[in-house]
């Protein structure tokens, strides 16, 4: 006979609710996926190639979890309207949203391009607008809804060839905090999770640097590169209960980078 688990632990249970994860064919987008769904949820994938989100489907319901997809393109508005819809006309209300979608591009500040400069700004900022702003019209309605802005270790430090990078992430930070102060009255939590240097696709290239990866682990005082489950706990916890009077945070995940000169 299975036990209940302790009311405690029952704060952080995702029964019942649905998430909404933008960028989640892959990255950490997917692995937030996974948790959030192992922790109850049902979850509706989100990316703009749906021959890919339906294969990434195929396998989380193998697993034995709930999950749904919607593809559109998180940077184009009137397309996140029209998915968010569709969501909920067909799914359920959404209770719960990631703001993940997001791309890096590197190079030289002076010689940056410009379509490299709007194309960040479009997917890292303008995405986390459109998606936040469709789904909190039905969670102000409902008086409740938790939306999580993946932010990062950069919306706080710099490093070199990275500036419009830092300068997106940045942004996210201070939006994130600016959605609490405008819909927390409504009843909405608006928290930022703030990776620090995780193994990903985006990332694979710095992985591979032998001399960055010792700097990083180096400067790093958990001494190790961030694995994507790492990411998992903090997601629950700005998803759940447990996080309800927990408004405009940024929880960073970094191994204490940003605690580090």
């Amino acid at each position: 006979m299975q036990q209940s688990l302790p009311a405690g632990l029952l704060q952080f249970s995702l029964q019942g609710r649905l998430a909404l994860i933008t960028g989640s064919s892959g990255g950490i987008g997917l692995a937030l996926a996974r948790g959030l769904a192992a922790a109850g949820a049902a979850v509706v994938l989100n990316g703009r190639d749906a021959g890919k989100l339906e294969v990434v489907a195929r396998q989380l319901r193998d697993e034995g979890y709930t999950i749904h997809t919607s593809a559109f393109d998180a940077t184009v508005s009137a397309a996140v309207q029209a998915g968010v819809a569709a969501i909920e006309g067909e799914i359920g209300a959404i209770d719960i949203l990631i703001n993940n979608a997001g791309i890096q591009r590197r190079g030289p500040l002076e010689d940056f391009k410009e379509a490299d400069w709007d194309a960040l700004l479009q997917t890292n900022l303008s995405s986390v607008f459109y998606t936040a702003k469709a789904v909190a019209q039905g969670m102000i309605k409902r008086g409740r809804g938790k939306i999580i802005n993946v932010c990062s270790v950069q919306s706080e430090l710099g490093r070199p060839n990275i500036a419009p990078y830092t300068a997106t992430k940045g942004a996210v930070k201070m939006f994130t905090k600016g959605m609490a102060i405008d819909w927390g009255k409504y009843g909405l939590q608006v928290n930022g999770l703030g990776p620090g240097y995780f193994k990903t696709e985006m990332n694979m290239a710095l992985v591979a640097d032998e001399k960055f990866s010792d700097w990083l682990i180096g400067r790093t005082p958990s001494r190790r590169w961030g694995d994507v489950e790492d990411l998992v706990g903090a997601a629950v916890f700005l998803s759940s209960d447990a996080s309800n009077f927990v408004n405009g945070h940024i929880l960073y995940v970094d191994g204490g980078v940003t605690a580090s000169l």
